[in-house]
């Protein structure tokens, strides 16, 4: 392209490139660029000319070139497929007739910050700097599928949105970024598509609202972040999905609004987590799914728990902060799968591990109690009998209080009657505390019950002693044998 061709704006551009010198149409820093349908010729830039210059401009010696370009109006489609740019591009404040095309293109860095875009078409770029789309709008589309990007993403207050498609408003699947991926205030309505994707630094999304009810907002499965996911004040309407995805440090849901009903709200079964954070925000809408997910701290307040879980062989190493097991017992209430032992089991050992000892006889009573409920008519009455009379095991004394009580029900009944002897002349003296210690503990003898024999109402009653005895006797075995079991 001939410069004699290019008009006043397109000059000033052209005489800049070589030096790496910025330009600046706007007539105000606050100027808006959704205005820029109106702008004039006198800083309108053609595409095409954008793109002479990026791959064969003008150089001088001693000097960096680049393209840095803020207020204009890019009319055309900037298309810079498969194209390799040795020079910085610098498009701030642009506002774009058509979505760029950068597709399998190689760039130094491409800053598109505060301009306004119908898309952007760049999967498989690859970017040895950083990309900057810091408060751009977009009304189309973002392709950045199997990007590679060394430096990091920002998408500071961004807002995106597709109307009149189903694609995902920002794809960024099996794309790398090779620091930070730096959304907080993000605003998008539509999915964000993560799959396969990798973050070496961290992923920020503080502040941001996701919008795509009843469909995944966030759908980010073998997603993988080498330091922290931090989303934290955000508000979410759809589900964040996160299946198979490996988080090093910490993802952090704190404050953060979560909802849509009828379905689950964060499904990130299988994932491997750092540590997970929900704390200090209302129960999200929605179920909580973290089967077979593996995390070395759980921090989830009571308060911040869904009606509905699934927990189902979820591990984790740490539970806080530490509350009584009444306030999480709830939560094991809560599973939609009914009856899981493994999240009892689970939560014994995070109060073992603290030394709350209390705490975790309180959670397997609870577990056995949950277990009898899914029994035949039978086994819940034999699992009731257990309950109330020593507490499946975990409370012993309840059963020696029981042997006291009816050691002195029954020494008081044959003390004020004595049962006959069997053989008056051999029987030994009748002592009515050992005689109702021999009909009560069925290991024990001394030589009472075998010698004397009683009569109408004391006899049922020794029988009634003898049959409790027998259940107190086998209830106290089980139930220490359950203990000694889970040692």
């Amino acid at each position: 392209m001939e410069i004699d061709n290019l008009t006043a704006a397109e000059q000033r551009v052209w005489r800049a490139f070589p030096r790496g010198e910025a330009v600046d149409f706007r007539e105000s820093p606050d100027e808006d660029a959704a205005d820029g349908e109106s702008w004039g010729a006198e800083r309108t830039v053609r595409a095409q000319v954008v793109r002479a210059l990026l791959l064969g401009g003008p150089q001088q010696d001693g000097e960096t070139a680049a393209l840095s370009l803020a207020g204009a109006r890019i009319t055309g489609r900037l298309d810079l497929q498969y194209a390799t740019i040795d020079h910085p591009v610098r498009l701030r404040h642009c506002h774009f007739d058509q979505a760029p095309r950068c597709h399998a293109a190689r760039l130094r860095e491409l800053n598109l910050s505060e301009s306004v875009l119908p898309g952007l078409v760049a999967h498989a770029v690859h970017v040895d700097g950083v990309v900057r789309l810091t408060r751009a709008r977009c009304t189309g589309t973002v392709r950045l599928g199997g990007a590679r990007i060394a430096g990091s993403l920002y998408l500071e207050s961004a807002e995106m949105a597709a109307p009149g498609t189903e694609e995902p408003v920002l794809q960024l699947n099996q794309a790398a970024v090779g620091a930070d991926l730096w959304a907080p205030g993000l605003r998008t309505h539509g999915q964000i598509r993560l799959n396969g994707a990798s973050v070496a630094g961290s992923f920020n999304l503080c502040e941001a609202r996701l919008n795509h009810p009843g469909q995944a907002a966030l759908d980010a499965q073998t997603f993988t972040v080498g330091g922290d996911m931090l989303v934290r004040h955000a508000e979410v309407r759809g589900w964040i999905g996160l299946r198979g995805a490996r988080i090093a440090g910490r993802l952090d849901l704190s404050y953060t609004v979560l909802s849509n009903p009828g379905s689950s709200a964060l499904r990130a079964g299988s994932t491997t987590i750092g540590e997970l954070w929900l704390r200090k925000a209302p129960p999200m809408e929605g179920a909580l799914n973290l089967r077979r997910a593996q995390l070395d701290v759980l921090l989830l307040e009571p308060e911040s728990v869904p009606e509905e879980v699934l927990l189902g062989d979820l591990t984790y190493t740490s539970l806080t902060p530490h509350e009584p097991a009444e306030r999480r017992l709830p939560l094991l209430e809560r599973e939609r799968d009914g009856y899981v032992p493994y999240a009892y089991e689970q939560l014994t050992a995070a109060y073992r591990r603290v030394g709350d000892d209390h705490a975790a006889r309180l959670v397997q009573l609870a577990k056995q109690r949950r277990h009898r409920r899914t029994l035949p008519w039978y086994g819940r009455l034999w699992g009731l009998v257990q309950d109330v009379t020593v507490g499946y095991g975990f409370r012993p004394l309840r059963a020696a209080g029981w042997l006291l009580s009816l050691l002195a029900l029954g020494s008081l009944a044959f003390a004020l009657h004595h049962p006959q002897p069997l053989k008056a002349g051999e029987a030994p003296p009748f002592h009515p505390v050992f005689y109702t210690l021999d009909l009560l503990l069925p290991v024990i003898s001394f030589g009472q019950d075998s010698a004397f024999a009683p009569r109408g109402g004391h006899q049922v009653l020794a029988y009634v002693l003898v049959l409790t005895g027998w259940i107190l006797a086998t209830t106290v075995i089980a139930g220490v044998t359950r203990t000694v079991s889970r040692q």
